[in-house]
């Protein structure tokens, strides 16, 4: 599989328990090889008219761009927000050896042979 075929998803979620369960629901039904937690941090927005400041957890998910469709949609079905931050940004550059990792944690529905 070419780098330009997996994606980072970002993903916010309000608290590490609800970021640890998304994720596991990520990785458990094969979305996504590996999502990584970072710690909260502060965000600043605009919502329904208030600008508002909250603390976020942000996962940031490893996909192949084909699952893209179905993890949005799965993430939104599970996300405790209305409207759930899911960007897909394409990998321009990625190891040989970390593809292959990636490649590896993926399902091969529709896919070539390893």
């Amino acid at each position: 599989m070419r780098n330009s075929e997996f994606l980072v998803v970002l993903i916010t979620a309000p608290s590490a328990a609800d970021a640890r369960r998304i994720a596991r629901v990520l990785v458990d039904e094969r979305l996504a090889a590996c999502v990584n937690i970072l710690s909260e941090s502060n965000s600043v927005y605009r919502w329904e008219g208030d600008v508002v400041e909250e603390s976020e957890v942000m996962m940031v998910v490893k996909t192949a761009r084909e699952f893209f469709p179905k993890l949005a949609q799965r993430v939104t079905a599970i996300h405790p927000y209305a409207v759930p931050e899911v960007v897909g940004l394409p990998m321009v550059k990625v190891t040989e050896r970390y593809r292959a990792f990636l490649d590896d944690g993926m399902p091969r529905e529709g896919r070539g042979p390893r």
